[in-house]
């Protein structure tokens, strides 16, 4: 059964309280469990698809926890004060490197595997030098809508408040995001997004899409 919005409700764009990390974790697995990027990297299996749940929570917890301690943007979207979507998103100037902290990998491996751990870190290499051009930048990492409000613009109203984040910081050149699915790709163009490079993991082809933030402050 999908929720409405209703005209009464209020909402509002703002950093994710403490108390809503678990909730926007939760947001997150579903709008990434079947990820094709995902679950090749992780080793996706069939016949053990707890194995790849497993792998796809900790991996989530342990890039929340990430952004949380170096006090990257975690914005969501609040409707009558609950958590309905998020977006997790770095500055490309931040300590939030690809390689990460000794502690975040090694927690990653023992959850994801080594072999995994290896292939996500090489992901955000390949996306990072591809991006080098734009100088300093945002990343959309993740965003999740609660699927009981899809198609309802909950996504648009929060990409929107990402704006914010570059005429708030007139050194960033914009905000990049990477997606896999042809419907991402054309909401994300239909927010102002362009096409910058497509990429290939695994066989798994996406697309790297970047808004310059003259889009926005024009």
């Amino acid at each position: 059964m999908t929720a409405t919005a209703e005209s009464t409700d209020t909402f509002s764009v703002q950093h994710i309280a403490p108390e809503d990390i678990s909730t926007a974790a939760s947001l997150i697995y579903q709008a990434y469990q079947n990820d094709p990027i995902l679950k090749t990297l992780l080793g996706y299996n069939e016949k053990s698809p707890l194995d790849y749940e497993k792998k796809l929570r900790a991996l989530i917890r342990e890039e929340l926890s990430s952004f949380w301690q170096e006090k990257q943007p975690l914005i969501g979207l609040y409707r009558n004060d609950k958590l309905k979507a998020v977006a997790c998103v770095f500055e490309s100037s931040s300590q939030l490197q690809a390689e990460r902290y000794w502690h975040w990998r090694l927690k990653l491996m023992l959850s994801a595997g080594y072999l995994q751990t290896n292939q996500l870190i090489e992901k955000e290499k390949t996306i990072r030098d591809a991006l080098k051009p734009q100088g300093n930048y945002y990343f959309l990492a993740f965003i999740a809508v609660d699927p009981h409000f899809h198609g309802q613009g909950f996504g648009r109203q929060l990409l929107k408040g990402l704006d914010g984040l570059l005429h708030d910081n007139p050194e960033s050149s914009g905000i990049a995001v990477f997606v896999t699915r042809d419907e991402h790709t054309q909401f994300f163009k239909s927010q102002g997004f362009e096409h910058f490079k497509q990429l290939t993991f695994n066989r798994v082809k996406g697309e790297l899409l970047f808004k310059a933030a003259l889009s926005v402050q024009g």
